[in-house]
């Protein structure tokens, strides 16, 4: 980090690089290819560290907070997060202490002491609430998250459910996630099994402004190397190399600050919520997904499927609809195996359907297609690193009098969303062919009866690029081979090259009474953030039809 880097970050009371610990992979040294992991530190530079016993609760229960820090002394600040935040709670200097971790904290967490304990008070707006640590000298040493629910379900607000599965695959703290880690005998050291029990990365739950997002800002004008912008901005700056691809700060966040400003009403619920309890959208007209929402129990689709059969209505801006997950321990551990599942899940021979691979998986058999019409096998990536880098980053508009389009003026062959970047950086598509100029599903996989396909872009499961340039791909082809060993009979190089070739479709239709509405693409949120005029009609023309209950529109 360079001297004006320091300042910047001093200025918004930041440490810079608290408690990260980084753990190089053989070769390049280029910080796509480089595994660190957030391990906290005795001795490193100020930090704080903290967890509650849950992700969710409700007016006038108690959250039991966990805190580990290397300052003796530590201050509380707890803010209900959105349009504008508002203090709720602020403590004098508490006392504090260093807890190290046990082996494997990822996966057995980290079973600190309680460090306080706060009563919600009953009156509390439902929302998201973040509890801001600083230290004697107004530092900011860490944030935490954790939801409070609304006490009375009302028809007329958006329910909104948290993607904290995908947060937490995405969460290395302590050593390891679904992804990478330091967890022995797995490729990239990933772990199946995450807790609950232990902090959110640095970057899931705040960030700064200037903080980059997982698309790159700009198109490449000329050939070179993958860039991954956040991931070096990441790793001179002491954040989760993964902040920008799951969280709170990135995609939740900015979706309810928008939402609060256009007068809208919002709930929140997290994805344990919906698994937990099958009548958690029940009183709602509207449930919503922003953001990367990859990971799901089979029990969360269930009780999305029963609420759009009863009539219900759901709104996905989100993107990467792709793993069967399980929870246990009433909660607490997260279970997924993903490539590996048919070899070390321990349910693969007594119950595949519970296999926590790919809804598409033979063994799984629930395509992904079924609940939100699309599916990522199909999809994928977008404006990412070596992944199409050059792509036109927005939709191409195929059905322009759909009522999403209601006074946009686009027309047939118009794009949208590609100056704030919508497109990517995961996608879901069909299996599809055109008629006549129109997009039309083939309904090989699982596509509701009479959906359509709105507009469309185009992804790729592989990184591309000159010879001498390989050296900075994150994944190559490997996801291009990991969707031909479900589709395909073989893996030629044939059927290699065919599955890596994918879509990103906006899409909408009708099953039972209810109806659905998908943009899958991952930053449908950005241009919501850059007001994005286009983003914004569309998005608005789907929320208040879905809102509307006391007629049909068809």
């Amino acid at each position: 980090m360079n001297s004006t880097d320091r300042k910047n970050a001093a200025a918004r009371g930041e440490r810079p690089g608290a408690g990260v610990t980084v753990s190089q992979t053989s070769g390049s040294r280029q910080a796509a290819r480089e595994t660190w992991v957030e391990v906290p530190s005795k001795s490193g530079p100020a930090a704080a560290w903290c967890y509650s016993d849950r992700r969710a609760y409700s007016a006038g229960d108690s959250v039991c907070l966990y805190l580990s820090s290397n300052r003796p002394q530590v201050r509380l600040r707890i803010y209900r997060d959105g349009a504008i935040p508002r203090t709720l709670h602020t403590t004098d200097s508490l006392d504090a202490r260093f807890h190290p971790i046990p082996e494997r904290a990822y996966e057995h967490g980290c079973q600190w002491p309680v460090f306080m304990q706060w009563s919600i008070p009953a009156d509390a707006e439902q929302g998201g609430y973040v509890v801001e640590i600083r230290d004697g000298a107004d530092c900011v040493l860490g944030h935490h998250l954790f939801i409070v629910k609304a006490v009375r379900k009302r028809e007329d607000a958006l329910v909104l459910v948290a993607a904290t599965s995908t947060w937490a695959a995405y969460n290395d703290w302590g050593g390891a996630n679904h992804y990478f880690g330091l967890h022995a005998g797995t490729p990239r050291g990933r772990s199946p099994l995450l807790s609950t029990q232990r902090p959110w990365a640095r970057g899931q739950v705040w960030l700064p402004e200037d903080a980059p997002r997982c698309v790159n800002a700009t198109r490449p004008r000329k050939p070179g190397p993958a860039r991954y912008e956040f991931i070096e901005w990441a790793n001179l700056n002491g954040y989760a190399k993964y902040y920008a691809l799951a969280g709170w700060a990135s995609y939740e966040r900015p979706f309810v600050a928008w939402a609060e400003q256009q007068g809208y009403t919002v709930h929140i619920l997290t994805q344990d919520d919906l698994h937990h309890d099958p009548h958690s959208l029940e009183g709602y007209a509207c449930a919503v997904f922003v953001g990367h929402d990859e990971y799901w129990t089979r029990e969360m689709r269930d009780h999305v499927d029963a609420f759009v059969e009863g009539g219900g209505k759901v709104a996905r801006f989100a993107g990467n609809f792709m793993w069967q997950i399980r929870l246990e321990d009433e909660g607490r551990r997260q279970v997924a195996y993903k490539y590996d599942a048919g070899a070390f899940d321990p349910v693969a021979a007594t119950e595949p359907h519970r296999l926590t691979g790919a809804w598409e998986d033979p063994s799984v058999n629930h395509p992904g297609a079924k609940t939100f019409g699309v599916n990522a096998l199909r999809g994928i990536y977008a404006s990412f690193g070596g992944m199409a880098p050059r792509s036109p980053r927005g939709y191409t508009v195929f059905r322009p009098k759909h009522w999403s389009f209601t006074g946009t003026g686009l027309g047939y062959a118009d794009m949208f969303g590609d100056e704030p970047n919508i497109f990517g950086y995961e996608v879901d598509g069909l299996e599809y062919t055109f008629v006549d100029g129109l997009p039309e599903p083939l309904y090989t996989d699982g596509a509701p009866g009479g959906l359509q396909i709105l507009a469309m872009g185009w992804a790729t499961n592989a990184e591309h690029g000159r010879s001498e340039e390989t050296y900075s791909f994150m994944l190559g082809d490997g996801d291009a081979r990991f969707r031909a060993s479900i589709l395909a009979p073989d893996l030629s190089d044939a059927n290699i090259d065919l599955h890596s070739r994918g879509a990103g479709m906006m899409v909408h239709f009708h099953k039972g009474r209810g109806e659905v509405f998908t943009a899958a693409t991952c930053e449908w949120v950005h241009g919501l953030m850059q007001a994005d005029i286009y983003t914004v009609m569309i998005t608005k023309n789907v929320l208040e039809r879905f809102l509307r209950n006391t007629r049909e529109v068809r």
